[in-house]
């Protein structure tokens, strides 16, 4: 019996998920407390209905009974049964964009900011995420994507052979991402905030990406790091990770690493990975 246990970020598409996994015929079940996951998974092994894929979704909308999940997938190992983990995550951004959206409150920040509660799930969910067999960041998915994401993983069996390459471009004065894989600093390349006219344009921006990328050193770095990729994704895949975060810092996070990862990301699409792309700090000051 396929056991499937869907967590994540609120608002990273876990009913999505959910209704996907019913659609190529997995039964599902929505915010079951965690406890009662061995005892489930026994009906449903009794049951004669026969049903042999289960898929769960669980997160923090039940409260504390959530800090009863490591707990009770042990009691599910030691009965024999088998499950994995698909952890549903997503940008900060993005996410406060989809709660806007809805107009509705985070589950964890009732009356308060939405990223003061994403920023409390982020914590209290980072060993479940360390955790997961299968990662899917749905920043730039659309449902679409995020459908055939899930069939390649649960009806293909693609999941040892896909990895999620997120490129992120950041500011080193508004700290290094906490999770980032490989980290490279850009500073070393002409700044563009010190040329008046391009100041308050971005690396999203045309007269930006001609300056930064009109440098050949800035060249000769792009495809010396393009060949490092190259070099490392196949291994990373064959030890099967599932997401390879690549940071690209500038002081500001503004220019010449937004430049850089746009660079990079299409250069990596062109290649046929999976790949997104964040600009955490493009829109601070």
């Amino acid at each position: 019996m396929e056991f499937t246990v869907i967590t994540g970020m609120s608002g990273a598409g876990k009913s999505q998920a959910m209704k996907v996994m019913e659609d190529i015929g997995y039964y599902c079940m929505d915010n079951l407390p965690p406890a009662l996951l061995p005892k489930f998974a026994e009906l449903c092994y009794d049951s004669k209905r026969t049903i042999s894929k289960i898929a769960v979704v669980l997160d923090l909308r039940g409260g504390k009974f959530f800090n009863d999940l490591f707990n009770s997938l042990e009691k599910l190992k030691g009965s024999g049964f088998k499950y994995r983990i698909l952890f549903l995550d997503a940008s900060d951004e993005v996410i406060i964009k989809r709660y806007k959206e809805l107009r509705r409150p985070h589950p964890l920040s009732p009356h308060g900011r939405v990223i003061d509660g994403i920023e409390e799930e982020r914590e209290k969910l980072k060993e479940v995420r360390a955790k997961a067999d299968y990662i899917i960041d749905t920043t730039s998915f659309t449902l679409g994507m995020l459908k055939e994401e899930i069939k390649k993983i649960f009806l293909e069996g693609k999941e040892a052979k896909s990895l999620t390459v997120s490129v992120l471009s950041f500011g080193f004065k508004h700290g290094i991402p906490i999770d980032a894989d490989l980290v490279f600093d850009v500073r070393f390349l002409p700044n563009p905030h010190y040329i008046e006219e391009l100041r308050e344009f971005t690396g999203n921006d045309k007269q930006v990406q001609d300056y930064v990328m009109g440098w050949e050193h800035t060249r000769v770095f792009v495809e010396k790091l393009i060949d490092m990729l190259d070099f490392l994704i196949p291994y990373y895949i064959k030890e099967g990770k599932t997401q390879l975060v690549i940071g690209i810092g500038c002081t500001g996070g503004k220019h010449r690493s937004v430049t850089v990862a746009n660079v990079l990301y299409e250069r990596l699409k062109e290649k046929e990975h999976r790949v997104i792309i964040n600009h955490r700090d493009c829109n601070k000051y």
